[in-house]
């Protein structure tokens, strides 16, 4: 006979009395429709500052630095036009990508009177978050920072302040190219124009000091550099997340849990936002998701209580991974 280890009723629940109601408050009041979302967490913040101010360092280089002297005008409005849209793009997208719910789960509604309105079967268990006091439904995982169970998580970001999740992942994509964009722009502009001055005098080509205008070159050019490489990797990798269907966190329990991937093409345009056009590209169109029912993925079925036991042994090696690399970013 398999003996049963005790934390499983912690976050396996069969039958309502097992939940300990009077732990569980009930679910908040939700608030108004299109609410905005906003994690108060310092470290995010901090982050999402930053990468406002390396953008903003960026446009005064670029603007101030290389175009406004240049004699060359239709190189200077040419170039100031790609520039100034591609990081409007980027930080509205990174706004949509902080301020959206990335697909949070209902909190507080693990409650002995929800429960029992599921009308669990045999062999149906739900999983009950100890940490949100929410159920869990099927690919939903906590995060420690967002103290919320979020379904289709695939990592926290400080650098938005936000889980990537079913609802935003589209605006951290855009976010990633466009910043990967205007990272190639600027360095192929620094480029020009170190050989511009390089021809010339440079106290022709900068309405600032020749060294305080190396200083700002260089800075622009290692930043630049930087996020381009950050963002391409990034970038890279949330394509494959929804070109395969398949998370970051899924990925990294793969070995132990294996899932049936059904990556298609259309789980790129619920993703995106329906048929490939423009507003693909676009921050201020919402990825076409359907209504998620307050009840989805919430029962699961299991054959066996092995079943269990292996689902319950990959969630722990995560999370004894997770403390073991000190990338306490994501909880399971």
């Amino acid at each position: 006979m398999m003996l049963i280890p005790t934390h499983h009723f912690r976050d396996i629940e069969r039958k309502p009395e097992y939940l300990q109601p009077e732990k569980c408050a009930p679910p908040p009041f939700p608030g108004p429709a299109g609410a905005m979302w906003f994690i108060r967490d310092g470290c995010g913040i901090a982050c999402a500052i930053v990468t406002w101010f390396l953008v903003l360092y960026a446009e005064f280089v670029v603007l101030f630095v290389m175009l406004v002297p240049s004699r060359d005008y239709a190189y200077s409005i040419i170039n100031g036009i790609v520039f100034n849209l591609l990081a409007f793009l980027a930080l509205a997208s990174h706004c949509r990508a902080m301020l959206t719910d990335p697909g949070a789960v209902p909190k507080g509604n693990a409650t002995k009177e929800f429960i029992e309105s599921l009308q669990l079967k045999p062999g149906q268990v739900v999983y009950k978050c100890p940490k949100c006091c929410s159920i869990k439904p099927d690919r939903a995982h906590h995060c420690s920072v967002c103290k919320r169970c979020i379904r289709k998580m695939d990592h926290h970001c400080p650098w938005v302040n936000n889980c990537v999740g079913e609802n935003n992942q589209k605006y951290f994509v855009l976010f990633t190219m466009y910043i990967a964009l205007i990272s190639l722009h600027a360095l192929i502009m620094v480029g020009f124009h170190f050989l511009h001055c390089f021809e010339e005098d440079w106290t022709k080509c900068s309405s600032f000091s020749p060294p305080t205008t190396v200083i700002l070159l260089i800075l622009l050019c290692f930043e630049a550099l930087l996020f381009l490489i950050f963002t391409s990797v990034m970038f890279g990798t949330q394509v494959h997340s929804i070109c395969t269907d398949e998370t970051g966190i899924e990925r990294l329990q793969r070995t132990k849990q294996p899932r049936e991937q059904s990556g298609s093409w259309k789980s790129v345009q619920e993703a995106f936002g329906g048929n490939f056009s423009l507003n693909w590209f676009n921050p201020f169109t919402r990825p076409c998701q359907p209504e998620t029912p307050i009840d989805k993925g919430l029962v699961r079925q299991v054959s066996s209580l092995s079943d269990v036991d292996n689902m319950e042994t990959a969630e722990s090696q995560l999370e004894a991974t997770k403390d073991r690399d000190s990338v306490e970013v994501l909880d399971e």
